[in-house]
């Protein structure tokens, strides 16, 4: 996504390796069932995940009562909408809602460790929990910014908000224009995980 952190060309077929030797060990010592990861990738792939803050998003978008109940109690406004349950459960303790607008943008990290809403953005990426990202989005969160394609103007706030065990941040970003005409399952199509964490911007229909 962005060359602001470099990594091995074999990360992935190498981290991919060693889940499997472990999961294979866990296995042979009865540890978990065969069938544990299975259960728990298919919950990250339809329970789980950005699809949902993207309904969420949407939902805020085209309902600006909504978007206000969202950022004052965002449990409590998550639970008027249709998901599936566990939104409050692991990971989604807590969870709090900042939206982009005039004058402000919005970035999400975990200075400690990779505290995250999975319920709402599934699970973090490597860039999210890595050290250099940790710092120097609260160093210079423009800078991380830009590196990402996001130039901030010069008299707009950026804030940052950390996310822990105690409270979990995720951004409503901004309605992207030529919209108006779109329902929110459409909307909801805009929305990627980037843009609810503040790395990214909503493009445009017209701009895809």
């Amino acid at each position: 996504m962005t060359p602001l952190f470099q990594y091995e060309d074999d990360r992935e077929a190498s981290s991919a390796a060693k889940v499997r030797a472990l999961e294979a060990l866990l296995i042979e010592k009865g540890v978990i069932g065969s069938d544990s990861v299975d259960a728990v990738l298919q919950h990250f792939e339809t329970v789980a995940g950005p699809f949902n803050g993207a309904k969420i998003v949407a939902r805020a978008w085209v309902d600006p009562a909504f978007k206000q109940r969202l950022v004052e109690d965002t449990p409590k406004a998550i639970a008027e909408l249709d998901l599936p349950a566990g939104m409050a459960g692991a990971e989604g303790e807590h969870m709090a809602a900042v939206a982009n607008g005039d004058g402000v943008h919005n970035l999400i990290i975990c200075t400690l460790c990779s505290c995250y809403p999975w319920p709402v953005l599934g699970l973090p990426p490597y860039w999210y929990k890595d050290p250099v990202f940790r710092a120097r989005g609260v160093r210079e969160p423009r800078a991380v910014l830009r590196e990402f394609g996001v130039d901030v103007p010069t008299e707009t706030e950026v804030k940052v908000w950390d996310s822990s065990a105690q409270i979990r941040w995720f951004v409503v970003p901004e309605r992207p224009a030529n919209t108006e005409h779109l329902g929110e399952q459409e909307l909801a199509a805009l929305v990627t995980p980037e843009s609810m964490m503040g790395v990214a911007l909503v493009a445009s229909p017209a701009a895809t």
